[in-house]
């Protein structure tokens, strides 16, 4: 039999880790027994298969809260990997009555927590460095306040299921086997309305529209997801809430890219400025402004670094650098005394001035006389 290690230790964290310690943990070991890394190394190889696999599934909510609650057990299916979460609900349901978030309560009855939901947030580049508050405005079922999440008319209560004599589940002979299924009567709570909830018809919620208030840290990035715990659905007849993802999209900036806290930016020079050197002047998403120096003979692709003038680091201390490309830019319109003068430079020209030119030269009029 194969020993598998809990994903947790195989990530190096604690079990209770946030999606953003389970995300940087992983980011260090993949780079460390990333194969281009070591070339070669069998076990190398499969360390990085192993959290990769890890990450895969504790990344993800749905596969993290099964995994925590029954193991390498949720995902040994058809291929001994994580299964589609579909396919993997109906047959663990129909074996045990219960699968994600369900919790067993008197006499084994199951009570399924609310579905969670999915927010998609846009914010632009100076919300992300800076941090943000904002609103979000979701349609989400919710306990019903008419009978306050039972389901039963005010005034009435539910009944003990017959069928399951409460118990939420029925058994079942097959062959030798004796399979336990949710009751088919109450859906596995273990209790029947005779008398349903005039305003929810018998389900304990409704559906309502709800304003959130979410504060954005400064530091994230695209991707990056915010949990709002118990602000998803609403579960059945009372059982507890889903949660709330917000998935934060950063929108295209007019002047910097970014790379983790790095941020990016061209800047075109004129070819006066790259050939006697000079100033330039960017603001920064922090409200200052950098001023870059720009030595003499600079050319096109040079990358000046402005430190501590980047992105700040999520949940943590420092900001990252602000690097800067230089494109130097060939003129294209030329008064007449602009054109004088450049052809007086040219007539002065001794080749020395551009030696990466002269030296291309001569090694083409080398290879042609070869």
């Amino acid at each position: 039999m194969t020993t598998q290690i809990d994903y947790y230790e195989l990530l190096e964290c604690e079990r209770g880790a946030d999606d953003a310690v389970i995300k940087s943990s992983y980011r260090k070991l993949a780079m460390k027994f990333h194969p281009d890394r070591n070339a070669g190394c069998k076990d190398s190889e499969a360390k990085f298969k192993a959290v990769s696999e890890a990450y895969e599934v504790l990344k993800d909510p749905q596969k993290r809260a099964a995994y925590d609650r029954y193991g390498h057990a949720a995902f040994q299916g058809n291929g001994g990997g994580p299964q589609d979460f579909g396919g993997f609900s109906d047959i663990f349901e129909s074996v045990f009555g219960e699968f994600m978030g369900g919790q067993r309560g008197g006499g084994g009855r199951q009570q399924r927590r609310g579905a969670d939901l999915r927010y998609d947030l846009e914010i632009t580049l100076e919300d992300a460095y800076h941090g943000t508050s904002n609103e979000v405005t979701v349609d989400v079922s919710a306990p019903c306040d008419t009978c306050h999440g039972s389901g039963a008319r005010p005034g009435t209560s539910a009944k003990t299921c017959k069928t399951c004599a409460g118990h939420g589940k029925v058994r079942a002979q097959q062959g030798f086997f004796v399979v336990e299924r949710a009751c088919p009567v109450c859906h596995g709570s273990g209790e029947v309305i005779a008398d349903p909830c005039p305003d929810c018809r018998g389900d304990g919620r409704v559906e309502k529209t709800k304003t959130l208030p979410i504060t954005v840290p400064p530091g994230v990035d695209e991707g990056t997801r915010i949990r709002m715990a118990g602000e998803g659905e609403a579960g059945a007849r009372g059982a507890p809430p889903g949660d709330l993802y917000i998935f934060l999209h950063v929108k295209r900036h007019a002047l910097f890219e970014r790379e983790g806290t790095t941020l990016f930016a061209r800047a075109p020079i004129s070819f006066t400025t790259a050939a006697l050197g000079g100033a330039l002047s960017i603001p920064g998403l922090d409200g200052r402004t950098h001023e870059i120096r720009i030595a003499a003979g600079i050319q096109s692709g040079r990358q000046l670094k402005q430190r501590g003038a980047g992105m700040p680091v999520l949940q943590g201390r420092g900001t990252g650098d602000l690097v800067v490309q230089i494109e130097v830019e060939t003129p294209t319109r030329l008064n007449t005394r602009q054109r004088e003068l450049l052809e007086m430079f040219r007539e002065t020209e001794t080749g020395d001035e551009c030696p990466q030119s002269q030296g291309f030269f001569a090694k083409l009029k080398k290879a042609v006389a070869g």
